[in-house]
C-alpha cells in the first residue's frame, strides 16, 4: 500500500504535493513501484495535528480521486479518512476501500457509509484524537487491550453487515515507543482475530527518535520493521518507499 499524502502538514511528506498534478505523478510513481493498492488522504492525522475543516476534505479527495480512477483504473484506491461525508463522496466516486484510523470513534455515521456502499473498511485502533493522543498515553496490557478494543469493534461491524474487514494496531496513535514495539513483537497473536493484518510504521516516530533522527533518515529501520512484520503474519504493509518494501517482498518469497 502506497502513501498519497496530499496534505500540507503530514509528518515526513506533508507539503510536497503542493497540487494535483503533484499528486498524480506521485501516485504514478508508487504504481510503476509495485503498489497495489494507493491510500489517499487529504487531512494529517500525526500527532498534534490539527482538523481541516469538512469541504476541503471532501473537494481535495474528490478531485484527486476522480482523476486517480480514470488514470490509474486498475489500481485499488483506499481513502484515509474517519468522516462519513467524505467516506461517502469518495466511495461512490469509485475508492474501493476506506482506512479509519479511528476505529469508528470519531463519526458515528461511518458505519453507516460503509454498510451502504458494502466497502471494505480498515479497523485502526487508537487512544484519543490526534491532537492529543500523545499525550501520556496508558494500557494495563498493550497486546491485550488493542486485541479485545479491535474485537469489540469487528463484533459491531459484523452486527451492522460489515464483514470485509482488515485491522490496523495502530502503530504511533496513543503509544509510546514501548507500546510500539510490544506490539511488534507480539504481532503475530493479532492473527487470533481472523482478519488480515495491516502493518503502518513508515518513518514512524518509534524509529527515528529511537536514534534521535529525523523522519528522512528512517529508511533503514522501516525496512526492518516491515521484514518483521511480515514474518509475523503481516498481509499489507503501509509504506512511503514502495521500491524497497517491494524488494523486502520479493526475498522473503524467495527464502518462505
Amino acid at each position: 500500500m502506497g502513501i498519497v499524502n496530499y496534505t500540507d502538514d503530514s509528518f515526513y511528506d506533508g507539503g510536497l504535493l503542493k497540487n494535483i498534478k503533484h499528486a498524480v505523478k506521485h501516485t504514478e510513481k508508487l504504481i510503476n513501484e509495485g503498489a497495489d493498492i494507493i491510500d489517499l488522504g487529504a487531512m494529517s492525522t500525526r500527532p498534534g495535528a490539527t482538523e481541516i475543516d469538512l469541504t476541503t476534505e471532501k473537494t481535495k479527495i474528490k478531485n484527486l480521486l476522480i482523476i486517480l480512477k480514470k488514470e490509474f483504473p486498475k489500481t485499488l484506491i483506499s481513502i484515509d479518512t474517519y468522516r462519513a461525508e467524505v467516506a461517502d463522496i469518495a466511495l461512490s466516486e469509485g475508492a474501493d476501500i476506506i482506512n479509519d484510523i479511528s476505529g469508528s470513534q470519531f463519526d458515528e455515521r461511518l458505519i453507516d457509509i460503509i454498510t451502504k456502499h458494502n466497502a471494505p473498511y480498515i479497523l485502526m485502533h487508537t487512544q484519543g484524537k490526534p491532537k492529543t493522543m500523545q499525550t501520556n498515553p496508558k494500557y494495563n496490557n498493550i497486546v491485550n487491550d488493542v486485541i479485545y478494543f479491535l474485537s469489540e469493534k469487528i463484533n459491531k461491524l459484523h452486527l451492522k453487515g460489515v464483514n470485509d474487514i482488515i485491522i490496523d494496531p495502530g502503530f504511533g496513535f496513543g503509544k509510546t515507543l514501548e507500546h510500539n514495539y510490544q506490539l511488534i513483537k507480539n504481532l503475530e497473536y493479532f492473527k487470533v482475530l481472523n482478519k488480515p493484518i495491516l502493518v503502518a510504521i513508515s518513518r514512524k516516530s518509534m524509529i527515528y527518535k529511537l536514534f534521535n533522527q529525523s523522519p528522512s533518515e528512517s529508511l533503514n529501520g522501516t525496512t526492518i520493521l516491515n521484514t518483521i512484520s511480515l514474518l509475523k503474519s503481516a498481509k499489507i504493509i503501509r509504506v512511503h518507499d514502495v521500491k524497497e518494501a517491494k524488494q523486502i517482498i520479493s526475498i522473503l518469497n524467495m527464502i518462505q
